[in-house]
């Protein structure tokens, strides 16, 4: 046995010869030579390692294909397009909402050449990125100001450090959520240096629980969105014009004096008059919205989701929201309110540590542009998704089970319900059609769809996989069809 490996060892080639090799050496000429040199290198230790086991070296054939394979899979990148086909809108894996193609062209735009990220062209000096931003927001939102970070946690999280940092915010305890990843609000309220006070019980609060607990150090009211979860039966939460009126009622009753205003010295960061000023007139009403909307829910046969519009109405100072969830536009954090406020946000140090690039500026300003136009349902891949009746679902369900039947793959056109997901809008559903192939292995063949290219995710219920068309983007059907016909049928 031990003469037998020896032998196999003697079969292994030298890490010259191997790169010697057209094949190998073309390789190195296209990928580069330290890499297909490190692929050789490690295919040789894997031989090694499988003669140690017994089994024999690779053959010529063998040693060309896997250095191949090895340097393709070392250069070929883990974030990769896929085509969504499980009726979830914004996935949260999947990279939430797609861009609709204004925001890809703007993207690819800025990104070609130089720009005016922070260039004032009638000044013919430095200007500021989170201009090009807040004049859209503005208008769409009826707010004073606004200002873009790289996600709403973090808005959240600058809000809180800003403007409440050493005082104390008021929650509901039915709002104290925790999202995705661990996120959690009493988490980030103590990482923002601002002190938590709970009021009310897990199902209802009342809008005297804020004013009896607000008192001199109170910074803020905060009203927080529940994502991914509702609550039905005994509840109960003021309405955002309570909060606010409360808060406004409490500014009077201290503006009497100054014995009245908090001590600007209890503060670890530098206070002044405007601190002074806001915290004495009275307890902030800090909005997040999480996802946020510019569109009524209503108007597709969804539940009211809290529109940015109604909470800048409702006289909220600070609002948060997601740039790409129901905005439909990219990863961003957008704050909107009054313009003191986000003045101050604008100026603390943080905000140059979570500012955006141009290049979600660019995407982000696209898809505020359709909202301008009214065009949001046409343009916007999230709200075309949600729009689409379920009659045309249908329609193209059937027609794709159609080109299914003539490439010999067996499929049936069931009812089923297309999820809104991304913590928007818990709980509610769209009535789709679901293109159903009986399989004798599913989770098989659902992991053979994730090794196309592009991969293909679906849903697997028994032994069906379930392709949802809604979320499939138009220009990827035929690429579906044509993975569907020729890789199922020999699974």
């Amino acid at each position: 046995m031990r003469q037998s490996k020896v032998s196999e060892y003697r079969k292994l080639p030298a890490v010259d010869k191997l790169l010697s090799a057209p094949e190998i050496a073309a390789l190195a000429a296209a990928y580069g030579s330290g890499p297909v040199t490190e692929a050789t290198r490690a295919e040789l230790d894997a031989a090694r390692t499988a003669i140690e086991r017994g089994e024999p070296a690779p053959t010529e054939g063998q040693w060309r294909t896997r250095i191949t394979d090895s340097v393709l899979t070392a250069s070929s990148s883990s974030l990769r397009p896929v085509i969504n086909a499980t009726g979830v809108i914004i996935h949260t894996n999947l990279g939430r909402t797609p861009l609709g193609s204004g925001a890809q062209d703007a993207v690819v735009r800025l990104a070609q050449g130089y720009s005016t990220l922070e260039y004032d062209l009638e000044a013919g000096q430095r200007g500021s990125r989170h201009a090009h931003p807040a004049r859209l927001l503005c208008r769409l939102t009826g707010a004073e100001d606004a200002l873009v970070v790289n996600n709403n946690a973090a808005a959240v999280f600058l809000a809180l450090t800003a403007l409440c940092h050493g005082r104390e915010v008021i929650v509901s305890r039915g709002e104290l959520v925790e999202i995705g990843g661990g996120f959690r609000i009493p988490d980030v309220l103590r990482q923002s240096g601002a002190t938590l006070v709970e009021v009310g019980t897990t199902n209802r609060t009342h809008p005297h629980d804020f004013s009896g607990a607000s008192g001199p150090r109170t910074a803020a009211f905060m009203r927080i969105h529940a994502s991914n979860f509702k609550q039905i039966g005994f509840v109960k939460k003021p309405e955002l014009s309570e909060l606010v009126e409360i808060a406004r009622e409490q500014g009077a009753a201290r503006s009497g004096g100054a014995a009245e205003v908090v001590d600007a010295g209890a503060a670890s960061e530098p206070a002044g008059e405007v601190q002074s000023r806001v915290y004495g007139d009275g307890p902030l009403v800090i909005d997040d919205l999480g996802s946020g909307t510019l569109l009524d829910t209503a108007q597709f046969g969804l539940a009211p989701e809290p529109m940015v519009q109604s909470s800048v109405q409702a006289g909220a100072d600070v609002i948060t929201f997601s740039g790409d969830k129901l905005l439909g536009g990219p990863q961003a954090g957008l704050i909107v309110g009054k313009a003191e406020l986000i003045g101050r946000l604008r100026a603390h140090p943080l905000a140059r540590a979570l500012r955006v690039d141009k290049m979600t500026l660019a995407a982000l300003d696209a898809t505020l542009q359709s909202y301008r136009r009214g065009r949001a349902t046409a343009e916007i891949p999230v709200w075309r998704m949600i729009a689409e009746k379920g009659d045309s679902v249908q329609e193209r369900a059937r027609a794709f089970q159609r080109h299914l039947t003539a490439a010999r793959v067996e499929s049936a056109v069931i009812p089923g319900r297309s999820t809104i997901g991304g913590g928007s809008l818990p709980g509610e559903t769209l009535p789709t059609s679901l293109v159903a192939l009986d399989m004798p292995r599913p989770d098989s063949a659902a992991a053979s769809l994730r090794r196309a290219e592009p991969p293909i995710i679906c849903r697997i219920q028994k032994d069906r996989l379930l392709f949802d068309l809604r979320t499939v983007l138009p220009e990827q059907e035929q690429a579906l069809l044509e993975i569907l016909s020729n890789r199922l049928p020999i699974l």
